[in-house]
Order: C-alpha cells, then sequence, then structure tokens
C-alpha cells in the first residue's frame, strides 16, 4: 500500500496534469470564442473573456502544484500551442476545396480573423500570465504556506488587468469603436475579477508540506 507521502505525491501530479491540460484547452477556446462580440447586458465583451479568466486560477493551481518552471513552462507552451492552431487554420483554409461539396468558404470567414486575436492573446497571455507567475511566487515567498487564497487575489489583481488593456487594443484597436473598445476592458476586467472569486478555493487543490489551512480548516467550529 502507498503511504501518505506517496499518496500526496501521486495526488498533487494528478492535479498538475489536470490543470496543465484545463489551461492549454481553455486558452485555445477562448481565443476561437473571442472572434464574436457580444452583449452581457449593455456591456460589449468578447466571447473568449466566458472561459479565459480560468487560466489564471489553473496557472496558480500549476505553480503550486508543479514549481515556478512548471508554470512557465505551461504559459510558453500555451502560447505555441496557439500559433500552431493559427498556422493549422490559416493552411486548412487555404487548401483547394472539394467543389462537389461546396467552396466552403465559411471556414475561412470564421477562423482566419482568429489570428490577430490570437496574437493579442499570446502577447497578453506571455506577458500578464509571467507577472502573476512572479507575483504569487513572492506572495508565497512572503507568507510561506499560510493564507494561499492570497497568492491568488495578489497575482490576478495585477495580471488581470494586464492581460485585459494589453488584449483589446491588440485585437480590437481601429475595428471597433472606441467607446465599445473602452467598455470590452471594463468587462474583461470585472468578470476575470468575479470568476477569480469563485474559483481561488481550487489552490486548495494541491497539499503542500506545512499546510495549515484549506477552507474547511476555516471553517467555524460549532460551539455545543
Amino acid at each position: 500500500m502507498l503511504d501518505l507521502a506517496d499518496r500526496h505525491a501521486r495526488h498533487r501530479q494528478n492535479v498538475l496534469l489536470v490543470a496543465v491540460g484545463a489551461y492549454i484547452g481553455v486558452s485555445l477556446m477562448a481565443n476561437v470564442m473571442s472572434v464574436r462580440i457580444v452583449l452581457l447586458g449593455p456591456w460589449a465583451i468578447d466571447a473568449g473573456t466566458f472561459t479565459y479568466p480560468l487560466t489564471f486560477t489553473l496557472r496558480d493551481v500549476v505553480h503550486k502544484a508543479g514549481g515556478r518552471t512548471a508554470a512557465r513552462v505551461t504559459i510558453v507552451t500555451g502560447a505555441a500551442l496557439n500559433l500552431v492552431m493559427v498556422a493549422a487554420f490559416w493552411v486548412t483554409a487555404n487548401l483547394p476545396a472539394d467543389q462537389t461539396v461546396g467552396p466552403q468558404t465559411e471556414f475561412g470567414n470564421l477562423l482566419i480573423p482568429v489570428a490577430r486575436i490570437v496574437v493579442a492573446s499570446i502577447v497578453a497571455q506571455v506577458v500578464a500570465e509571467l507577472i502573476d507567475t512572479e507575483v504569487y511566487h513572492r506572495v508565497m515567498e512572503r507568507l510561506g504556506p499560510r493564507h494561499q487564497w492570497a497568492r491568488v487575489v495578489a497575482s490576478n489583481a495585477v495580471s488581470i488587468p494586464t492581460d485585459s488593456v494589453l488584449f483589446a487594443i491588440i485585437a480590437f484597436a481601429g475595428d471597433v469603436p472606441t467607446a465599445a473598445l473602452v467598455q470590452i476592458m471594463a468587462t474583461n476586467v470585472g468578470l476575470k475579477a468575479a470568476t477569480t472569486a469563485l474559483t481561488w478555493p481550487l489552490i486548495y487543490t494541491v497539499r503542500e508540506p506545512g499546510d495549515p489551512e484549506d477552507p474547511a480548516a476555516n471553517a467555524p467550529v460549532p460551539v455545543p
């Protein structure tokens, strides 16, 4: 039978694999969804914002489960796979279509515009999430295993506005009215902050040596 240390190591490895896969999958999905600008109530927003904010907390889980190097490798790998996705879309859209099926121009019309969005996403993602990595690491060094939620909140508080402003400017400036661009930035920040508020407990899916707390441990103890 596995002892406790082995079970914790296996659990950490499993969480790391799931978090890395989810991070990259959500990143790819968000970049395709961002082609469409939708209304959230009165606010304009790129649809990728519905899934992309998950990457920030997922990055923090990768950092906790695998360390700072694993987080950096995951960020760079995600950026590289987004570039591969754009190249695959471009090649597919430019290959001769089987005319017995039809011209099939919809594929290129829909997915070729992803290129600018992916470039914007890669620049914003790499800059913002590398900043996220450094802030997370500094908070972790300062607080140790205490108040792990603060790592997520502090790192995301810096990286979310950085990502939102960079992405909106690179992806949409010149193509959408200025008012809509500002709305996209503001709504991005708000929705990403709300996602952080909902997902920060994921950091406790990974135990680390010396953990003195988790959400259950901090729950009030009933008084008889």
